[in-house]
């Protein structure tokens, strides 16, 4: 869910959200902008969010395994996870996402949507061995849902980025990043401080 609105509302609504105990753990990513983003709204029941086509890929039955913001740049600092193995990052969003920015050397398989991703992955699943593999997509549920599906391809040492690359901008510095993070509102994509970009690269498709 995106809401936005003056800071005293939004963080009023969400102070009533953790009063229940379903949502008491929702930890929500900020950003800030000059003006409102999106007009209205909308509210939408699918029978899956972000659509794999995959529907035994179900997060609410078992989280993959996450790694922090900061414990993902610390493993690019040194360029391996602590164990020793390299560490690879995948991009598991639309090409013209990436097209907007992504973490150095990240894995871009160019898929134009995220039904195509098992297929992509069945196709490298060679090049992922033997490797710590770290999803990521903007907030966290593509990359949750494709870290599930390389678990259940065979690949021991994955992992996904925690909150996203939008989180990543929260609790880092944004090291390791180039480009911008392209957003579904008006402000089409954001900077490493979570700032509106003054010249997205990106057009969204038709």
């Amino acid at each position: 869910m995106f809401l936005a609105g003056p800071t005293d509302d939004v963080h009023a609504f969400v102070a009533q959200l953790h009063t229940d105990a379903r949502f008491a753990d929702i930890t929500p990513k900020e950003s800030w902008s000059d003006a409102q983003p999106f007009k209205k709204m909308l509210v939408k029941v699918k029978g899956e969010i972000i659509r794999m086509n995959h529907p035994a890929i179900r997060p609410a039955e078992g989280r993959a395994p996450s790694v922090t913001p900061a414990t993902m740049k610390r493993w690019l600092d040194q360029g391996h996870d602590d164990d020793g193995r390299p560490v690879v990052t995948l991009d598991t969003r639309n090409d013209f996402e990436v097209d907007e920015g992504t973490f150095d050397n990240a894995i871009d398989w160019r898929i134009t949507k995220f039904t195509e991703f098992p297929d992509a992955l069945r196709s490298h699943l060679d090049e992922l061995k033997y490797k710590t593999v770290v999803s990521f997509c903007t907030g966290g549920i593509r990359c949750e849902k494709a870290a599930i599906l390389m678990r259940e391809e065979g690949l021991e040492h994955v992992y996904q980025l925690d909150g996203g690359i939008l989180k990543y901008f929260e609790e880092t510095d944004g090291a390791h990043y180039h480009g911008g993070c392209f957003v579904f509102d008006e402000r089409r994509a954001v900077d490493h401080q979570l700032h509106v970009m003054e010249n997205p690269q990106v057009k969204t498709p038709a």
